[in-house]
């Protein structure tokens, strides 16, 4: 396992939290490429491409290499693994964890299971409408009821 300090470790993530790097990132996974190749599908400006492409090699994720005028990249697998291995270590933890969660409710809906719902009713029917009075206007009557009804039962813990 690759060992990595904690500035490393940050240029890593803080590397991989920008859509263009990590796409980047993926275009390299298919091999070498120049920067125009990897610049090309982004709406930006080259020198803003450099940029992310410096933010990149200064975390370790990539490696340029110069021929002539031609500049390449290549994906440094090593930071991305050390990455990996770091967030294994909380993996486990938090797996175990829900794990533990997930058998303590199961224990406890079997200790105490919620009840059946009841059975269903068909709903009331409205009543019938009024015709208009004679001044030609409607009748006052109280609004309709809005919402959609009493709470249906619930399973307390």
């Amino acid at each position: 396992m690759v060992n990595l300090n904690n500035d490393t470790l940050d240029s890593v993530f803080s590397a991989l939290a920008d859509g263009t790097r990590r796409r980047v990132l993926a275009d390299l996974e298919q091999g070498t490429a120049t920067v125009s190749e990897l610049a090309r599908p982004h709406a930006m400006s080259l020198p803003a491409f450099l940029k992310h492409l410096r933010v990149l090699e200064d975390a370790g994720l990539i490696a340029r290499a110069k021929d002539g005028r031609v500049v390449s990249c290549t994906l440094s697998p090593e930071p991305m693994q050390a990455a990996s291995d770091w967030l294994a270590r909380y993996e486990k933890f938090w797996t175990g964890q829900l794990d533990s969660l997930a058998r303590y409710l199961y224990h406890d809906e079997e200790i105490h299971p919620c009840p059946p719902p009841p059975a269903t009713t068909a709903p009331p029917t409205p009543p019938p409408a009024t015709p208009p009075s004679s001044s030609g206007l409607p009748d006052a009557s109280p609004p309709p009821p809005t919402g959609s009804g009493a709470r249906g039962p619930t399973c307390k813990r």
